[in-house]
């Protein structure tokens, strides 16, 4: 895990290995402050008959000045210190988010269908932002608390062996109690992240579908949703802090005891001259470096709390990061697609290869180049599924799919989808304006090529009519333009990639007959060498194409022209028939 996340440090490296040196520099000068105050209190401990001449004055000037100076460069190390771990945390916060979200654009279909929205939303912003915390605490307090707690301990070895011991013992005290709070908490940790995926995925889908909610006057329930799905992070989140606020009170409980036991043993030792007694000097000294290894403890009990906590975050992370896409790339690539032809050869294909259970079977299929070829079925045969396998969004189990005579999986993925469009089933647009969103097809489009995009799919009219015509902001998602507009739009987007082969994954339900046959009588004037493939609900817009392929339960039942099917297959006749009928009932 740790070699996964640290190769996103990069050109971070310098502030992360700077900042624990530093740090060792501001450790060494607290150790050293305490010593040279034992030079001060001596000047100070025999003077029980008041006579201050036996003060050293250049000595006392001296030690005072090299504290005030100790002082000073501590405080410098830790200012600089924190710039660099704050450098440090928040770059290889950032690489990290870069790393993931690139990673996420390798992904297949089948990668993706493995993960929630929200689930890789709160990995890429909540997850990092807790490891990005450990990190930073990491790099300042597990060097510098280290240094603190050894460094103490040999210090007290020298001055009261004994007292030496006392530390240890109160050290072993709060490591244990911090071993057992972290063996508690980090289930529950890992549980809350859980459900903040929850947490995001309901509120996620509930902005996405206010105006779902609000027409159906559902405001109370959704409140209700997140209430509980909030109650859930809140119910977890106060578990595991409640575990964690008792390592706080043993560090002060074990400070306190360690002092006394010092007070108490020290001074009898002292008027008793017991083991040759502790001084007054020594005394203070001692006190100092309790203070300094308790809290050196306290230090890496923070650390281990932060980490604690970023523990499930770094796994979720790491499994982003790990996650190796379904589809290889070609060692020796092709980049050139020569036609739109397609063939589909003894196609087996499933979702999950451990589920056994294949969405389409046996599927023989060739598709000449500049054919207008129709696909209907009932819902879950397997139409959706098929058009997949030919920009290669997923890979065939079995057989394969061949596109310009060349298997899909032997070319280069960007240029076989440059030359595959695809109008799918959603309609997805973006924020900002329509010429910007033609242009996903054509960065490099110039304003006629829009417009004759646009035409092309019957979208120019509406366009012009629009306040500022391709310059208008169609909003978040394209709320401010219909259904049917937006899968014009769509449509023009996909035409401006100039493609050997479109796909239309039921693109034109939204749109009336009389525009959906506009669009389709274009396509045939206009790109008669681009190869057309149409999924559709209705008959009306397949009937009229080269061949029509009747898909049930995963298989082709039936190929041939919209008469030939209707005499010979069964269940196009009923689907045209039930068309043919409600038409007739409607009117």
């Amino acid at each position: 895990m740790l070699k996964t996340l640290l190769k996103s440090v990069r050109e971070y490296k310098t502030a992360s290995i700077l900042c624990p040196i530093v740090m060792v520099g501001e450790a060494v000068m607290e150790i050293i402050i305490p010593f040279l105050m034992t030079f001060i209190v001596g000047q100070f401990e025999d003077l029980s008959n008041g006579i201050i001449d036996r003060i050293d004055i250049g000595k006392l000037g001296l030690y005072a000045g090299l504290m005030v100076a100790c002082a000073i460069f501590a405080l410098l190390c830790g200012i600089w210190g924190g710039k660099l771990a704050a450098k440090a945390s928040s770059g290889f916060a950032h690489n990290l988010r870069e790393d993931m979200y690139n990673n996420l654009q390798t992904y297949s279909f089948a990668n993706i269908d493995n993960y929630s929205t929200a689930s890789l939303i709160t990995r890429i912003t909540t997850d990092v932002t807790n490891v990005q915390n450990a990190y930073q605490m990491s790099i300042r307090m597990l060097v510098r608390a280290p240094i603190l707690f050894i460094s103490s301990i040999v210090m007290t070895l020298f001055i009261e062996p004994m007292m030496a011991i006392v530390f240890a013992c109160a050290a072993l005290f709060l490591g244990v109690v911090i071993a057992v709070c972290m063996y508690k908490v980090v289930p529950y940790f890992r549980t809350m992240f859980k459900k903040y995926d929850k947490l995001n995925a309901v509120v996620q889908e509930d902005l996405t579908a206010i105006r779902v909610v609000k027409s159906y006057v559902r405001e109370d329930r959704e409140i209700s949703k997140m209430q509980d799905a909030s109650g859930e992070v809140y119910h977890y989140s106060v578990k595991a802090e409640r575990i964690l606020t008792v390592m706080l009170p043993c560090v002060t409980l074990a400070m306190f005891v360690v002092n006394l036991i010092i007070l108490t043993v020290g001074s009898n030792m002292y008027v008793g001259n017991l083991s040759g007694g502790i001084t007054p000097k020594s005394m203070q000294t001692l006190i100092q470096y309790s203070a300094q290894i308790l809290t050196g403890v306290m230090m890496v009990a923070m650390c281990i709390n932060f980490i604690s906590l970023s523990k499930g975050s770094a796994d979720r992370i790491c499994e982003v990061l790990n996650e190796k896409t379904t589809l290889p790339r070609p060692v020796d690539p092709i980049f050139e697609v020569k036609d739109g032809s397609i063939v589909f050869e003894n196609v087996n294909f499933a979702y999950s290869q451990n589920s056994g259970v294949n969405v389409l079977n046996d599927i023989n299929l060739k598709i000449a180049a500049g054919e207008t070829v129709g696909i209907v079925g009932a819902t879950g045969s397997g139409k959706s599924s098929l058009v997949s396998l030919i920009p290669r969004l997923y890979d065939v189990t079995e057989g394969r799919v061949t596109v310009g005579g060349v298997d899909v999986r032997n070319y280069n993925m960007d240029n076989l989808r440059n030359k595959v469009a695809m109008v799918p089933q959603k309609n997805v647009l973006f924020s900002g304006t329509v010429a910007e969103n033609l242009r996903w097809g054509d960065e490099n489009a110039t304003e006629e090529e829009l417009r004759f995009a646009a035409r092309q799919a019957c979208a120019e009219e509406f366009i012009d009519a629009l306040p500022g015509g391709f310059d208008y902001d169609l909003g978040q998602g394209g709320v401010n333009v219909s259904g049917g507009q937006k899968q014009r739009l769509c449509i023009a987007r996909a035409l401006l990639k100039k493609p050997h082969v479109i796909i239309f994954d039921d693109s034109t339900s939204a749109v009336d007959t009389h525009t959906d046959a506009q669009i389709r009588a274009s396509l045939r004037k206009y790109a008669p060498q681009t190869t057309k493939i149409i999924i559709a609900q209705r008959v009306a817009s397949v009937q009229d194409a080269d061949k029509i392929i009747v898909l049930d339960e995963g298989k082709i039942v039936g190929i041939g022209k919209h008469e030939e099917l209707l005499k010979n297959n069964e269940i196009y006749k009923e689907v045209y028939q039930s068309q043919i009928k409600g038409g007739d009932e409607n009117e």
